[in-house]
């Protein structure tokens, strides 16, 4: 057992981190028209007394588009916008890394002009979205062809190249939570004959091809890979995860990563089927780089996982919603602001910039 808590420092690569709490990702779709703002740029300059902020999940061009409002990082205006962000995050004090994402058969023809989503194979996700023309069901996406692959794993190159240029600190690709990269990871959603599916060394292939990529525009230790072995959004699944997931996690530790970004079930995984528990202690015996939790911790749980040495950060969602000041609120345990589910995903500033701080 260390004494290490959330409010000690950390170095992170080149970065001395004020603390162990990280602002996880969280969808918002304050984005109007897929551009970064400034009402963008206050809400994250808000929070920059996170050790480290991760952004939204971010597309890497029009075709990987799952939700309106959405943020993307492939042209001139949205650089400009996330500039607005990294730019305000810093004077702040705070350190930001963006979130790089493809949904791959998590979207539908009504978010995509017409054209059908892609995946590894033409297998439907399970579940709905919002679109321009009201809630639509997921539809069976068209299979990518072996020679499309490069151009897409080009796209996360370019977008990496567009976070360099708009001021961020490094990268965190979505390889998590049922979106292309995990299509691809998981045989329940690939199952491809050519090299980029079949056997678990094939399957990791497209994630470590985008890791590589990546990595060659960023350096290693600012790049960071979020994974979910146990979740089953959108019906994901894989006949045996804790191999597959084992497999790639160990590849990683080749790249010399930031860090591996790593999410424990919720309670509609454990509703949904057996998956694995208590994935952080497990894969920290596997994993050789910075470990970051997340679980809905509190100042408790959070506490306890980095005296334990099982983790060296722990990543907060919710509660960073409704509080802006949540390390000093954890530090000087007051009171946290409740959030209002309401607002979550609205259009405004209303429970988005205007929870107060202390």
């Amino acid at each position: 057992m260390s004494n290490i808590n959330l409010f000690a420092p950390f170095q992170l690569g080149d970065y001395t981190l004020l603390n162990r709490i990280v602002m996880a990702p969280m969808t918002r779709l304050r984005a109007l028209d897929n551009i970064p703002n400034s009402l963008m740029a206050t809400y994250y300059a808000q929070r920059a007394s996170a050790g480290l902020i991760i952004t939204e999940c971010t597309m890497v061009s029009p075709l990987s588009l799952g939700y309106l409002n959405c943020p993307g990082i492939y042209t001139e205006e949205q650089i400009t916008g996330w500039r607005l962000v990294t730019d305000a995050v810093h004077a702040a004090g705070g350190r930001i890394f963006i979130q790089l994402w493809h949904c791959g058969r998590v979207s539908h023809p009504s978010l995509l002009g017409g054209e059908l989503p892609v995946a590894p194979s033409a297998i439907a996700g399970i579940g709905s979205l919002h679109s321009s023309i009201g809630k639509v069901s997921l539809e069976t996406p068209r299979a990518l062809k072996t020679e499309e692959i490069p151009g897409i794993i080009a796209e996360f190159g370019q977008a990496a190249k567009n976070a360099l240029e708009a001021g961020f600190d490094g990268i965190e690709l979505h390889g998590a939570f049922g979106y292309l990269i995990d299509q691809f990871l998981q045989d329940g959603s690939n199952q491809r004959t050519d090299k980029y599916g079949g056997s678990i060394a094939n399957r990791s292939r497209f994630l470590l091809e985008v890791v590589t990529a990546v990595t060659n525009i960023w350096g290693k230790n600012r790049v960071g890979i979020k994974l979910s072995p146990s979740n089953t959004f959108y019906g994901m699944q894989d006949s045996n995860p804790q191999a597959t997931f084992s497999y790639v996690i160990n590849e990683l530790n080749s790249f010399n990563l930031a860090y591996l970004h790593l999410m424990e079930p919720n309670e509609v995984d454990l509703a949904t089927r057996e998956v694995m528990q208590n994935l952080t202690p497990y894969y920290r015996q596997i994993f050789k780089g910075t470990l970051i939790t997340n679980g809905g911790h509190d100042r408790n749980t959070g506490n306890q996982i980095l005296n334990n040495n099982d983790a060296d950060l722990v990543s907060f969602g919710r509660l960073f919603i409704s509080n802006p000041d949540l390390p000093q609120r954890l530090e000087i345990e007051a009171p946290l602001n409740t959030i209002d589910p309401q607002t979550m995903y609205a259009t405004d500033s209303q429970g988005y910039t205007d929870y107060p701080k202390l």
